[in-house]
């Protein structure tokens, strides 16, 4: 029997706690369930697991290039300040969790196709990235509250399966606002941007017309390239924070913001050096986060099919919920206002942030980036628009900035040691679900956990109604606005399973998901 322990003692430590093998293997799994030929399985599996190297490779870049960063803020505000960035924090988690983080996420799928087989919640989350992304912070928060490996694989993947069929069921009232049918929901970890950019608009946009009849500089339209806007986005930061810390710290001190943690090696030169520096490290930050993307897509390239596969056997007729970029073309204009309305709003959350609650209650200053505030303040915008047009996608939008802003700021009290990353998770549901299950789980031990699940069951009973009473009656939140519209410049299409948009549909962003035909 020595052999067999042997072997077993192998297959646990050399391969099922290495996370690049581990997804390798249920890629595996699921092309071999999908009848796939044997070079598609093999290849499939090899290139997950490439994809998961990869991302850690981009995690080390995104730590050496936030590492300046941090000290500059420190510097200059005296206080912790961070850029959300969801690729950066799940990149730099997966060296200490990544094994957790691959089983919780395995088992979350499982629970939610359970859920949306046995429950109302007919919903099949399919965005990949975002199900990583959740169940990294899962297992981040719940670790950080010392829990089991196994309290935390077995907690965690039930609370990711109740997420990723309640949180489509939140916003599909007004995702059907947005789509004019019944034949897609949102999989996306802003949902609760979402829906208060679409109760928002229902307040403030009873006459006004839809963002669609106006005209918008096609010069803002290369914000759409996510590396791109990235890469701006942290360059623009890098040197606004260089030429403060500059000022404030004086030359002698600013030019060592580039040593290593000795304090020996790379110091900048003189001033122009400095910037150049500076901007080189806001370049390197859009490099990183595009090896992790690519990380990431490569991946989900393989494991999505598979999951989508068995998806379709086990829960036949349910509806995909979709990356944020699904509603897009339905309001193109409405996502460059929400993507301004929401960085608007980071800003002014910023300011606060600054002045008001980071000396009171100890927030860290939570910075904007172009990347979350433009894909989430971009659908925002379209929700907003669907029930209160123009206003509707600025007021709406600018409210999802506040909220990704303050969310993450809340977040970082509970994530531990990784609240000194200089990022962290940045979309509206990680900030929320994690302060809660955080400062649940202080409770400490079988009282924590037992607060926890009380936390997912009551997201799952409230999504449960909100289907039952909202979604499967037919409510639509923009009706009262459409009465008081002329036909003809309503900002949404009304609800219903055929009806037509009342707009003609732009082609979508390089890269969005299609939404599936009508059945």
């Amino acid at each position: 029997m020595g052999w067999f322990v042997t072997l077993a003692t192998f297959l646990v430590n050399e391969i099922l706690s290495e996370p690049a093998y581990l997804i390798g293997i249920i890629t595996a799994v699921g092309l071999i369930a999908m009848k796939k030929s044997t070079g598609q399985i093999v290849g499939g599996a090899i290139k997950a697991t490439l994809g998961f190297l990869l991302i850690g490779a981009g995690a080390g870049l995104v730590t050496d290039s936030l590492a300046p960063l941090g000290k500059m803020i420190q510097g200059v505000t005296g206080a912790h300040g961070v850029i959300p960035t969801n690729e950066a924090i799940v990149g730099i988690a997966q060296d200490q969790f990544g094994s957790r983080v691959a089983w919780l996420m395995i088992l979350g799928f499982v629970v939610s196709l359970l859920l949306a087989r046995f429950t109302p919640l007919r919903y099949v989350f399919l965005t990949g990235h975002h199900m990583l992304f959740m169940a990294t912070l899962l297992t981040v928060v719940l670790a950080n509250v010392e829990h089991s490996t196994v309290a935390v694989v077995a907690v965690g993947g039930v609370l990711l399966g109740i997420m990723l069929v309640a949180m489509p069921a939140f916003a599909h009232p007004w995702t059907k606002r947005v789509t004019g049918n019944n034949t897609v929901a949102i999989g996306h970890f802003g949902t609760a941007g979402y829906v208060v950019a679409g109760a928002a608009g229902k307040v403030v946009g009873k006459r006004s017309r839809s963002t669609e009849e106006m005209r918008l500089p096609e010069g803002l339209r290369f914000l759409r390239d996510s590396m791109v806007a990235t890469a701006l986005s942290m360059l623009l930061i890098y040197l606004v924070m260089a030429v403060l810390y500059l000022v404030k710290a004086g030359e002698e001190t600013a030019f060592k913001a580039f040593a290593t943690a000795t304090g020996t090696g790379d110091v900048a030169t003189d001033a122009g050096n400095y910037l150049m520096r500076s901007v080189m490290q806001g370049l390197q930050f859009g490099i990183a986060v595009a090896v992790i993307l690519f990380g990431v897509r490569t991946i989900l390239g393989e494991l999505v099919p598979a999951f989508q596969g068995i998806a379709r056997k086990v829960v036949p007729g349910a509806l995909p919920a979709l990356d944020a970029p699904i509603v897009f073309p339905y309001a193109q204009n409405a996502v460059l206002i929400g993507f301004i309305s929401s960085f608007t709003g980071g800003l002014v959350s910023l300011a606060l942030l600054t002045w008001v609650f980071n000396p009171a209650f100890g927030l860290a200053l939570v910075l904007p980036g172009l990347v979350p505030h433009f894909f989430t303040g971009g659908a925002a915008g379209v929700y907003g628009n669907s029930t209160g047009g123009r206003r509707g996608a600025a007021v709406g939008a600018f409210l999802n900035g506040v909220l990704i802003t303050f969310l993450p700021a809340l977040l970082l009290k509970v994530l531990g040691a990784f609240g000194d990353q200089n990022t962290t998770f940045g979309d509206a549901d990680f900030g929320w679900l994690g302060a809660l299950i955080g400062n649940a789980g202080k409770a400490g031990g079988a009282a924590g956990l037992v607060v926890i699940l009380l936390i997912g069951l009551a997201v799952l009973g409230a999504a449960i109604l909100v289907q039952k009473r909202v979604v499967e009656t037919g409510w639509d939140p923009g009706a009262a606005r459409d009465a008081l519209m002329p036909r003809d410049a309503a900002a949404a299409p009304a609800v219903a399973d055929t009806a037509p948009a009342a707009y003609a549909k732009i082609p979508p962003p390089e890269g969005a998901p299609v939404p599936p035909p009508p059945r």
